[in-house]
């Protein structure tokens, strides 16, 4: 772990026996059967009195930074989401006021962990309809890069797509099938399209090509250069070449895949989901996936 990293890890809002707990119950669900996975024994409170003042000034300065181009270049889903769930500059975001507006609209919920999960406890709560939120923020000394996630990559970056009914049922479809396939080649192929579209994605609208992966959306230098590098290779989507698509993760994306909607994306994960979870016997799984609110 970088020193960075380490900084985070001991903010003061995770740096706590409930946060320790937590850690330890998420490190111990490495390898269990995925029914067994206990996704309440991972989460935190948000403790939002120990953010410091660096924290809003953070947060505030990197929010006012990236608006800046995605008013204009983020997709519509993304800059609607920031608004319902009132992303603002003036503060660090407190999850449960996004969550009062969150739930109501898809069902979903954002909650906070004390750091690393295991990616089957990571599919586990989004086959929920639940996100693992990092609550801590990047220190003022290293704002525009962070090799690990932090509340301005996963709330900023993620949270305002959940708002949207066609992209959370994409989201937890995705995370039923994560979650229970048991074949190597499936979950390596699923890493590559999480990348490619929750990380990395760009999509068509009204014309003009924007953003919506976290990666691009929190990050100024990747934003910028997905959108204006020749050097990046902007592929149309399809879901069998971004599965057998591989990428790196310690520079700029030099291949990007371009939605021509988010219906086509959660289409061609029901697809797919449906012969993953088939193989397991777990198709049923899907019968529980709806937008509808209040279900």
């Amino acid at each position: 772990m970088t020193e960075v990293g380490k900084a985070a890890l001991e903010s003061p809002v995770i740096d706590n026996e409930e946060a320790r707990r937590a850690q330890a119950a998420a490190d111990s669900s490495e390898g269990l059967p995925p029914d067994q996975i206990d996704i309440e024994a991972m989460k935190v409170n948000q403790q939002f009195d120990l953010y410091t003042e660096e924290n809003h000034w953070v947060w505030g300065h990197l929010f006012q930074k990236r608006m800046e181009q995605l008013v204009d270049f983020g997709s519509h889903v993304f800059l609607t989401g920031a608004k319902v769930i009132n992303l603002n500059a003036e503060r660090v975001p407190d999850l449960r006021e996004v969550n009062a507006r969150l739930n109501e609209i898809t069902g979903w919920s954002s909650h906070g962990v004390p750091g690393y999960l295991p990616a089957k406890s990571f599919f586990a709560f989004l086959a929920q309809r639940q996100f693992p939120t990092t609550i801590t923020v990047r220190p003022k000394a290293s704002m525009d890069y962070l090799p690990e996630p932090d509340i301005i990559h996963d709330v900023f970056g993620h949270v305002p797509l959940h708002t949207d009914p066609v992209f959370a049922d994409f989201l937890q479809t995705y995370g039923k099938a994560a979650l229970y396939t048991n074949n190597p080649e499936h979950t390596k192929r699923l890493a590559r399209l999480f990348w490619f579209t929750v990380e990395f994605g760009l999509i068509n609208e009204d014309n003009t090509l924007k953003l919506y992966g976290s990666g691009l959306i929190s990050s100024e230098g990747e934003g910028h250069h997905a959108l204006e590098s020749d050097k990046v290779d902007r592929r149309p989507f399809d879901l069998e070449r971004v599965c057998d698509t591989d990428f790196e993760i310690d520079h700029y994306q030099p291949i990007l895949y371009v939605l021509d909607s988010f219906e086509q994306l959660r289409d061609a994960m029901i697809t797919y989901a449906e012969r993953v979870l088939d193989e397991v016997g777990r198709i049923d799984e899907l019968e529980t996936i709806t937008s509808a609110v209040g279900r």
